[in-house]
């Protein structure tokens, strides 16, 4: 009975051992073609990419947040630093209610609609 437990014990191990080889050739070829078919990381590009658009985009505005300038001359518009604003909308609304009612002037000047265009004179008049 030896001899039968022994012979039987011979091809299982076989079966075992190969199992486990293929089993180990195919995770190799697996991590293989993860490797090399591996894409670059895009959000590395995406960063640098982003960081230069807003480093542009900061140039070109820095004017715009550090001069005065007319915003729109027609109606008496000015564009003014951020921290002369910040100073002269702290004096405008130490008194709440003028606060608002020179908000609301300014922004009924603003969004007023604009004049009617002059009519056509008819050519057979």
């Amino acid at each position: 009975m030896n001899s039968d437990s022994c012979r039987q014990k011979g091809p299982c191990a076989a079966s075992i051992a190969a199992f486990l080889g293929t089993f180990l050739v195919i995770a190799l070829l697996v991590w293989l073609m993860q490797s090399y078919t591996k894409a670059p990381s895009l959000t590395a590009n995406r960063a640098a990419e982003r960081l230069q658009i807003l480093a542009e985009f900061k140039a070109a505005n820095a004017p715009l947040l550090e001069k005065y300038d007319w915003q729109d001359q027609a109606k008496g518009f000015v564009r003014v630093p951020i921290e002369r604003a910040k100073e002269l909308i702290l004096q405008e609304w130490q008194d709440p209610s003028a606060g608002r009612s020179n908000l609301m002037a300014r922004a009924a000047r603003e969004f007023a609609p604009a004049p009617k265009a002059p009519e056509k004179k008819n050519e057979y008049e």
